[in-house]
């Protein structure tokens, strides 16, 4: 029996659980960059999404809506907007180790 595919499947699924941890351990932005990013949040961003995050003219930025959903599109997303639609790029406002923080507090429902 060949080993190279599950050889190859192994070392897949080992770097995509890197990339996850990687994803997963984000940390906070110092103060008091924390604080402007989450005023940012529910201020800039809850204009469309609404001001307590839950949609408006943007979806909601709910943990039930956000599950499932990849933090690295989501990043991407907020870095590069969605052209054709109101989401305008954040690039210029925010690094994307800050993007990913967000997106993570947002996932894990502690945007509040």
């Amino acid at each position: 029996m060949d080993s190279g595919p599950v050889r190859r499947g192994l070392w897949l699924l080992v770097l995509l659980a890197a990339s996850f941890c990687q994803q997963a351990a984000a940390a906070p932005p110092a103060e008091p960059r924390a604080g402007e990013l989450l005023q940012l949040l529910h201020k800039d961003c809850g204009a469309c999404h609404g001001l307590s995050l839950k949609g408006g003219l943007g979806s909601p930025l709910t943990p039930q809506a956000l599950a499932g959903k990849p933090a690295d599109s989501l990043v991407a997303t907020i870095l590069n907007g969605r052209p054709g639609t109101p989401m305008p790029p954040w690039r210029p406002f925010l690094s994307e180790e800050e993007a990913q923080w967000l997106v993570q507090l947002l996932q894990q429902g502690g945007a509040r």
